[in-house]
């Protein structure tokens, strides 16, 4: 039975960073393993406390177990390829934002981003509990989404995630088998400059 790899054997930080970031990976191998409530409401809790533009905490979160009656309308909103191994996750999120503000009715710029850090800080949570994942995808349809779930104008639909218990590798068909490998970053210097843009 194979293993999934240890990041912190495969990542090197260039500079001081805390492990957590380097521990932090996609993997798709997942075990079919319910997650508690427990656990999820930990990450949710985690993502509670991201920064947010006069503090609106636009993000919202809608999820299904699985073995529940909720499953199936998430695990339907997603591609084939993403099916293919998302059978296996304990819980399927969907990240939204509110595209205005509560305070005044006006479009808020930066929703997208305030629920970008909601959701970082949700899948660092998971990094940090034992024997957990968390995978961010954007293989889903978004006006299907809407429908389904009964999802206003007013939101934007930004990504799923999916949440489980790691599994063995070698169980994943062929393509996905060979792909989940813990993967390096850029350097700095490719996308952090001084100045005006010089990036190629």
């Amino acid at each position: 039975m194979g293993q999934l790899p240890n990041p912190l054997e495969h990542r090197q930080a260039d500079h001081e960073i805390l492990d957590l970031f380097l521990k932090r990976w996609s993997p798709r191998a997942l075990t079919g393993e319910p997650v508690p409530q427990s656990i999820l409401n930990q990450l949710f809790e985690a993502a509670r406390w991201a920064p947010s533009t006069y503090n609106e905490q636009e993000w919202r979160f809608l999820y299904g177990h699985r073995d529940t009656e909720d499953w199936a309308s998430f695990f339907g909103l997603l591609t084939e390829a993403n099916q293919t191994w998302c059978v296996n996750a304990g819980v399927l999120i969907l990240a939204i934002s509110k595209k205005t503000f509560v305070r005044n009715g006006k479009p808020n710029p930066v929703h997208s981003v305030d629920t970008g850090m909601a959701v970082q800080n949700l899948m660092l949570q998971a990094a940090a509990i034992p024997n957990l994942i968390a995978h961010g995808m954007a293989g889903f349809d978004r006006s299907r989404a809407r429908q389904t779930l009964n999802i206003p104008d007013d939101y934007e639909i930004e990504c799923m995630i999916a949440v489980g218990r790691p599994g063995d590798p070698d169980l994943l068909p062929p393509p996905l088998r060979e792909n989940e490998v813990v993967s390096g970053r850029k350097k700095i210097e490719e996308f952090a400059q001084p100045g005006k843009f010089r990036f190629e």
